[in-house]
């Protein structure tokens, strides 16, 4: 165990997560500014539309891609139906190869945990692989504020970092910038950068390399996530295309990884059926160039001290609902933000939270609870892309409608559209108040005054609706009259 002894979470009874997972302002709001900004939709097009466009190659290339698919769902749905069993042996063998494991259960106990641990290396600095659950805890302003510097190596976050940004993409993290966006970013931060720069991929590439290879080669504290975590052998997992999660986890003298609790899979053969699942899906490459295990300390090979940090932060409350929960077999792809026609044209800040896209619209709300992200689960069209091209099948379209429905209920006061939605139910609960109701909407007719769909400009509550969907005119006669006029011989 560790030294702040927490023991198993108790499932599932954790409190709510916190840290940078709620948004500040709601969806709407957000979107509004990014559907105005041109050259960042013309970025996120690019991307997405590139990225959709290798994933869909390399997955056409498995005849037996809808199998492997549905075994990913599987094991997901059964390591979840026993996670308190997987995590505990994941300590086991942890600890049995030399490892530290702690319990966290949430953003702060996480923070000071990672942050009493780099502090007693006495070491000022800390370099970083990728990691969405560092992202989440909000680690990186915990270490600055006690006066650690923080260098994230993974190229995509060292842009966003440089930049003085925020991530907008689960696996492009600076997919709202292009090019010359980058090449300006390098010249204006890197010291001694080469003043004749380009943007060039190949010349930005070297630029950053050079950037961060002092710092791979003098760092002595590195903090990880992982992609998976091996229960029946303590073997933690980190994929990657770069190289730099590698030179972060082979050269410091300790590595500290942060680890969400639903990232445990049972056993390597379970482990054989993802590593096919998410390069695919998220890179859209056949496997990914870097593929890097550990299992605890080996001497005198790599990290000479290994902690690993399992943090909660709202999951066990997830864990308990049993339509939600479904969230947790997420593998962090990112192919349901690359296929979501929002995500495409409101980008990733939109969203206010770590997650954005489909998983974030009904992830980031469970882990807080709804009402601190009420707006995100209709952050969504209900269109089932993101269901289609998720590695896991998760069922994205039935979790928002879900979470829309716990929002709902959970309002004291009735909205518009709840007032509006209750006078429909009575009506078409009556026959009489239903006919009148049909007899009184062909007045909509006079509005229309002969087009197809009512004016855009109706007064409120209606042009709440009208400001952004058709509303359609009234038809001369209802689906009843005119069953009545062809079946009755035209008596009405």
């Amino acid at each position: 165990m560790t030294a702040v002894d927490l023991g198993m979470p108790a499932l599932p009874h954790a409190p709510r997560g916190v840290g940078h997972l709620r948004g500040e302002r709601s969806f709407p709001d957000a979107a509004r500014g990014a559907l105005r900004d041109g050259q960042l939709r013309a970025n996120l097009g690019h991307a997405t539309a590139t990225i959709r466009d290798k994933r869909a190659r390399v997955v056409a290339e498995l005849p037996d891609w809808a199998q492997l698919r549905e075994a990913g769902r599987a094991l997901k749905a059964a390591t979840m139906a026993r996670l308190d069993e997987h995590l505990e042996e994941l300590e086991r063998q942890v600890t049995a190869r030399g490892g530290v494991v702690h319990w966290a259960r949430d953003a702060n106990e996480a923070n000071e945990i990672v942050t009493r641990l780099v502090l007693a290396t006495g070491a000022p600095e800390v370099v970083k692989v990728k990691s969405m659950a560092t992202q989440e805890i909000g680690l990186n302003e915990a270490l600055e504020a006690a006066g650690l510097d923080v260098f994230e190596t993974d190229l995509a976050e060292l842009i966003v970092q440089l930049g003085e940004d925020q991530p907008s993409h689960i696996l492009v993290p600076a997919i709202h910038k292009n090019r010359a966006e980058i090449r300006e970013i390098f010249a204006r931060t890197i010291p001694g950068v080469d003043p004749g720069l380009t943007d060039d991929p190949r010349k930005l590439a070297m630029a950053a390399r050079s950037h961060l290879r002092e710092r791979f080669l003098r760092a002595r504290v590195a903090v990880s996530g992982a992609n998976f975590a091996v229960a029946e052998t303590g073997t933690l997992t980190v994929v990657e295309s770069e190289g730099n999660g590698r030179m972060c986890l082979t050269l410091p003298e300790t590595l500290i990884t942060v680890m969400g609790i639903e990232k445990v899979v049972p056993t390597w053969r379970d482990l054989e059926v993802f590593l096919q699942l998410l390069p695919r899906s998220s890179t859209g490459e056949r496997m990914n160039p870097y593929t890097s295990t550990w299992a605890g300390v080996t001497p005198g090979d790599g990290p000479q001290e290994f902690h690993l940090v399992l943090l909660d932060n709202g999951r066990t409350a997830v864990l308990a609902d049993e339509v939600g929960r479904e969230a947790l077999h997420c593998i962090r792809c990112s192919a349901c933000l690359n296929v979501c026609p929002v995500y495409e044209r409101t980008g990733g800040h939109s969203y206010g939270s770590v997650y954005p896209g489909p998983i974030g619209a009904i992830l980031s709300p469970q882990l807080t609870g709804v009402e601190d992200n009420a707006s995100l689960p209709y952050a969504s069209s209900l269109c089932g892309a993101c269901y289609d091209v998720c590695p896991v099948a998760i069922d994205i379209p039935s979790i928002l409608v879900h979470l829309r429905a716990e929002h709902v209920e959970a309002q004291e006061r009735p909205t518009a559209e709840g007032v509006a939605f209750g006078a429909l139910s009575r009506a078409m609960s009556h026959p009489r108040l239903w006919h009148l109701a049909q007899q009184a909407a062909k007045l909509g007719r006079l509005v229309a005054r002969g087009r197809p769909t009512l004016p855009n400009a109706l007064p409120p509550p209606v042009s709440g609706w009208t400001r952004s969907r058709d509303l359609p005119t009234p038809p001369r006669e209802t689906f009843v009259e005119q069953w009545t006029r062809e079946h009755r011989g035209g008596r009405s």
